[in-house]
């Protein structure tokens, strides 16, 4: 055996060097990934969008601008759940 065939080409170590990179790379955005799509880690972020809309509605420390855009969004969903139980309620008294 030759000292070429044992030593690796400078090439060789770089092109190592950069697949290991992109294979870290791959897997942390796997990994992001699927925190994203999480169920659990959707409803958690939902629950916490409605708390903060809750708060930004309510609190008179909160924003004008923010106060304003949390009213309009809860009024709007309102309004959607209330005609989803004039929806079924109507079904539910038809027959």
């Amino acid at each position: 055996m030759s000292a070429k065939d044992v030593t690796p080409s400078p090439e060789i170590a770089v092109l190592e060097a950069e697949v290991t990179l992109t294979r870290e790379q791959l897997a942390a955005t796997v990994d992001a990934l699927v925190d994203r799509v999480d169920p659990r880690r959707q409803a958690d972020r939902a629950a916490a969008r409605g708390r903060r809309l809750l708060f930004d509605a309510t609190d008179p420390a909160a924003l004008p601008e923010d106060r304003a855009h949390a009213r309009k969004v809860l009024v709007i969903a309102g309004v959607a759940v209330a005609l989803v139980v004039v929806g079924i309620v109507r079904r539910a008294t038809r027959g």
